[in-house]
């Protein structure tokens, strides 16, 4: 199974007893959406409700912390998902939070994951039918996970100011990223880390949301100050759209990546850290 998938090969796949698709829509506390209830209403036919927003480790220090390895092997599990399973998500988020749940397998060791190319909006255009109501959960058998690899933490990113040996790109908008404009997302202080470079994670996405070209992925990250054959750490607010840059170099050929845990939330909460700003 490819990485990025078509709506028209997923509504092949339908009903193959391997295949588990999961609606991984989580949606900013501004938006003012329920993605519980917006599932219930209409979703992909078969597919369950993979609940994003509680896959956080509340026992780290780090804001948003990635779920441990016993969270995110349960939440499969209770979706019907193994080891063995080939896993679709797709959402219906303005930031694309399918590839959150993407990474966070990946992390974990499972390579047989993909997400829906435009999501559910893709979907619905393209006239594919829809169901409603929450079926029973597929409880698959229980499963362990090893622990996440591609992850970086505060430390890692202080130590890479003076080593430079892992370049840093950061996907949110180009105002919070300069320290030009007022943080409404996670209210924190504007700027970024110091030396890092930004790529708005929506330059990636064609007018229609789907994932634009190899060639093209490869040189916006060009364009924006990376070299995609060396290695990468991504960054967002908290850790969700920086993932979309993780799969974005993925589909461009390049994986020697990590996510910084906690991103912005957690360097910029920290008065300790350098901030960095630019003028536009």
């Amino acid at each position: 199974m490819d990485s990025l998938v078509s709506t028209q090969w997923l509504s092949q796949q339908l009903g193959n007893a391997d295949l588990i698709v999961l609606d991984a829509s989580r949606h900013l506390p501004a938006a003012e959406r329920d993605a519980k209830a917006e599932f219930t209403s209409a979703h992909i036919p078969g597919a369950r409700f993979f609940d994003l927003a509680a896959l956080v480790d509340d026992t780290s220090e780090v804001p948003q912390a990635l779920p441990r390895p016993e969270q995110l092997a349960m939440e499969l599990a209770r979706c019907g998902a193994g080891p063995q399973s080939r896993i679709v998500f797709y959402d219906d988020s303005a930031v694309k939070t399918a590839a959150r749940a993407w990474f966070l397998c990946r992390a974990h060791g499972l390579a047989n994951v993909a997400i829906l190319d435009g999501g559910l909006g893709k979907w619905k255009a393209d006239g594919l039918p829809l169901e409603s109501g929450v079926a029973a959960p597929l409880r698959a058998q229980s499963f362990s996970l090893p622990a996440p690899s591609r992850v970086r933490f505060k430390a890692d990113m202080l130590a890479n100011l003076d080593s430079c040996s892992e370049q840093v790109l950061d996907a949110r908008d180009k105002g919070r990223f300069s320290g030009t404009t007022v943080d409404d997302v996670h209210g924190q202080p504007t700027g970024h880390i110091p030396g890092s470079c930004n790529l708005p994670f929506g330059q990636l996405f064609r007018e229609d949301g789907t994932f634009k070209p190899a060639d093209e992925l490869r040189a916006a990250f060009i364009d924006a100050g990376i070299d995609p054959s060396q290695p990468v750490v991504t960054t967002c607010g908290s850790g969700v759209t920086a993932c979309i840059l993780l799969f974005a170099l993925h589909l461009a050929g390049y994986d020697d990546t990590a996510l910084y845990d906690g991103s912005w939330l957690d360097w910029g909460s920290d008065p300790r850290t350098p901030k960095a700003t630019v003028s536009l």
